[in-house]
């Protein structure tokens, strides 16, 4: 006899809280130092990846019905996204969270297609302000869109890669080596840095009939760990998420999941906007 398959579901590594209510309370009360008003999030990846279906779903989870802010493409060959596009979590209503998110166009390959790695580098930076239309090359400082003294509000908080669970293998290496140079400058920043993987239904069977079940799949566990390979980030920073895209009523599953994770994604960026807070204080000290 051969060896026996391996099991498609093993024992859960990670925990996810069973109350979204307290999670959603949790965000909502969040408080940040006084030296900037919002956290601020730079979604980027290739085409297709689903970083404006993420945005959807995350307004979605805070307004407790469909939210649609920012369109979809369907096609995975061009980006629906041409200009950076800033989006807040929450709403008077629902209540306002000091979170904001920004959105560019996907990367493809070559030099001429989809968004540069340039912009997406200087918008990190706080270069780029809200509503610049994106083009065949890099922005100028002669831009009315460029930002040349940006302060720490104006700069990206957390840098937020997004890649689709079920077509890691697909993405060329020109796309994945635009992504390690994104990933590079940050880290010469000091901005930490999150991977979304989106499309887990797609992904496997188990999490399909369970969102639940994400992290007891051997099959999601694979794909994170590659993820990890290619990029070069740790495990503990890989978190993987469903979307809202059929669907036309919240579910607790998936609603859980992604606030787990947007918490995790808070916590980062905050951290890093002390650190940055603590460093200004004691250079005016010094000085």
């Amino acid at each position: 006899m051969g060896p026996s398959p391996s099991k498609p579901v093993i024992r859960r590594w990670r925990e996810i809280p069973q109350t979204q209510r307290d999670m959603l309370a949790y965000l909502r009360r969040y408080r940040i130092c006084n030296d900037i008003t919002e956290l601020r999030f730079l979604l980027y990846g290739p085409v297709g990846a689903g970083k404006s279906s993420t945005i959807n779903t995350i307004k979605s989870i805070f307004e407790e019905r469909q939210f649609i802010t920012c369109l979809v493409s369907t096609e995975t060959t061009a980006s629906h996204t041409i200009d950076f596009q800033k989006f807040t979590v929450g709403s008077e209503k629902s209540g306002r969270t000091p979170i904001a998110f920004y959105d560019v166009m996907g990367l493809e390959e070559g030099q001429i297609q989809g968004v540069h790695t340039d912009d997406i580098i200087k918008a990190l930076k706080g270069n780029i302000r809200n509503g610049y239309k994106f083009q065949r090359t890099p922005i100028s400082e002669d831009s009315d869109y460029y930002n040349k003294d940006p302060t720490l509000n104006d700069k990206i908080h957390c840098l937020v890669s997004v890649l689709p669970a079920d077509k890691i293998r697909l993405t060329s290496d020109a796309v994945i080596d635009k992504m390690r140079i994104v990933r590079r400058a940050a880290s010469a920043l000091g901005i930490p840095q999150m991977v979304l993987l989106t499309r887990v239904d797609k992904t496997c069977e188990i999490v399909k009939e369970s969102v639940n079940k994400v992290y007891q799949s051997k099959k999601i566990k694979e794909k994170m760990q590659e993820c990890s390979n290619k990029l070069g980030v740790p495990m503990n920073c890989i978190f993987p998420v469903q979307n809202y895209y059929e669907e036309t009523h919240l579910r607790p599953d998936i609603n859980r999941l992604m606030l787990d994770t947007l918490i995790q994604l808070v916590h980062s960026a905050s951290d890093f906007v002390e650190r940055q807070t603590e460093t200004t204080g004691n250079q005016k000290l010094v000085e």
